[in-house]
């Protein structure tokens, strides 16, 4: 059976909080960037960062383990910040005791490679948030996001349910963090693709399941903490893609993978975010990146129209690698109303 998810209790201002390494220390290279996003979180936000022994220092997996351990064993730390994603956090989990997580359950906040321990507390009952690192959005060089803010204030300090509105203009380019620029000002925005619905005549109001599509996929290649598929049956599916832009066939041919699992089945719908169509690496143009997106949207669907036709989909939601990015439950219910095209999600 699907776990029974216990939702973190609320933050008051003042609390004290972890801001953590679990993947790719990049606070170790970009100081400035991670002290922006720590000062950002004691002034705009009331809270109390706390850093751990490897926050700064590229470690072990087992010692990234234990930082993540003794964030959670601490009474006074009441949730736990990763400072950015990374390509190996999936090696962190088997050092994992899942019993100071189980008997003091906090909000984690992450994405990218950070679906590996959104997964896990989902494994163990424990619900999360998808979205927000204290690099990239907190330490945003023209400030934080406002949907970032409002809906990281939801998910710390007050709850209730937010509509999780289209925005006008977003980014996926970025300034490097070696430019000094990178603290000042922030990547150029331009029009927002419009969502687009598939089969949109039903609602389904359901905890959350999913994440990065690679790191999905590694961890059923790796098989692990893998539920029996039944546990995922009526949950709504989060799907993003990384920088690293794997091309339509490879999504389609991962999305494949989860079919013949029997898990693209298991849900009734599923919500895309806007794909990261350039990076730093692999500059594209607009109209290269608009011919991206339209490719995985048809690999999105040819997947699901040879496993689970009936599912509805919704693309072009503002989550994952783009800026601005909803910071959304994992493990917490989200409403996708088909009818009304609106997303609703519960904090």
């Amino acid at each position: 059976m699907r776990p029974d998810f216990r939702s973190p209790p609320k933050l008051t201002p003042g609390d004290r909080v972890a801001v953590v390494s679990p993947s790719f220390a990049a606070p170790a290279l970009f100081p400035a960037v991670h002290e922006q996003g720590l000062r950002r979180l004691r002034e705009e936000f009331g809270l109390e960062p706390v850093e751990f022994p490897t926050t700064r220092r590229h470690a072990t997996p087992a010692e990234r383990a234990a930082d993540l351990m003794d964030a959670y064993a601490d009474p006074g730390i009441r949730a736990v910040f990763a400072t950015i994603g990374g390509d190996d956090q999936i090696t962190v989990l088997r050092h994992l005791d899942p019993g100071p997580f189980a008997a003091d359950p906090k909000p984690f906040f992450g994405y990218s490679d950070n679906t590996n321990l959104l997964n896990w507390l989902w494994h163990h009952g424990v619900a999360g948030y998808h979205g927000m690192s204290t690099m990239v959005h907190l330490g945003r060089g023209a400030g934080v996001q406002p949907v970032v803010a409002e809906s990281l204030r939801a998910a710390l300090f007050t709850g209730g349910d937010l509509v999780v509105r289209p925005v006008d203009e977003f980014s996926d380019e970025e300034v490097p963090w070696t430019e000094p620029a990178a603290l000042t000002t922030s990547a150029p925005a331009y029009p927002s693709p419009d969502r687009f619905w598939h089969r949109a005549d039903r609602v389904v109001s359901a905890p959350t399941w999913g994440g990065n599509l690679e790191i999905l996929h590694w961890t059923l290649a790796a098989n692990r903490w893998v539920r029996p598929i039944a546990d995922y049956a009526g949950c709504v599916l989060l799907l993003e893609t990384s920088e690293e832009m794997p091309s339509d066939t490879e999504v389609f041919r991962m999305l494949r993978d989860f079919g013949e699992r029997g898990l693209l089945e298991q849900f009734p719908a599923v919500v895309v975010g806007t794909a990261k169509g350039t990076s730093l690496e692999n500059a594209r143009s607009r109209e290269q990146r608009a011919d991206y997106r339209e490719k995985q949207r048809t690999a999105v669907l040819r997947a699901f129209e040879a496993y689970h036709p009936e599912a509805m989909i919704v693309f072009g939601v503002d989550f994952g690698h783009t800026d601005p990015q909803w910071v959304l439950p994992y493990g917490g219910r989200l409403t996708v109303d088909g009818p009304a095209r609106t997303i609703t999600a519960h904090y």
